[in-house]
């Protein structure tokens, strides 16, 4: 069992690093090293991570073995959602576990973390995006019990990608 546990501003610089990390490790094999980087300038910038973790809309959250990062989430509500911005759900914008700690059932944790956030806030759903070429994740959140619902573009340099909307209503 891991521990999960809040984000500190004083942590960014460990976020950033761990973002970054872990975004190159489940995508860059299938990806285009420039598009990659392109991307990762914007989104792993100091001053855009710092932003996002400074938004009260937005938390942060560490899966933390002993010690050791293994794992991370950033949950979005209200205006910080990027599609939807229902006010009665919850956005898992990310959830990213260390590859090497895969099927240690960290991601379910954090996941079932997030819903039991979303149910003390009375929200009616959790929603996300997950890239259509991501079977080993979309098979995790269909197990799991959310169903897609929608599509929208994702940017990543110049490679114009689809991440499929999936939710799991709460009720």
């Amino acid at each position: 069992m891991v521990t999960i546990q809040k984000v500190k501003i004083s942590e960014v610089e460990t976020l950033l690093n761990f973002s970054k990390e872990t975004f190159y490790e489940f995508f860059a094999g299938w990806n285009d090293p420039a598009n990659m980087e392109a991307y990762s300038a914007i989104a792993f910038a100091p001053q855009k991570m710092l932003s996002e973790l400074s938004n009260p809309n937005s938390e942060f959250y560490f899966a933390l073995n002993e010690d050791v990062i293994v794992g991370y989430m950033k949950l979005n509500f209200n205006n910080a959602q990027t599609d939807i911005q229902d006010k009665n759900a919850l956005e898992v914008e990310r959830i990213y576990v260390s590859g090497k700690y895969h099927g240690k059932y960290i991601g379910k944790q954090l996941l079932d973390f997030s819903i039991e956030i979303a149910r003390s806030k009375q929200f009616n759903y959790v929603w996300l995006g997950v890239w259509e070429h991501n079977e080993k994740a979309m098979a995790f959140y269909k197990r799991n019990g959310f169903e897609t619902f929608g599509s929208h573009d994702f940017m990543l340099g110049d490679d114009k990608q689809t991440d499929l909307l999936m939710k799991k209503f709460l009720n």
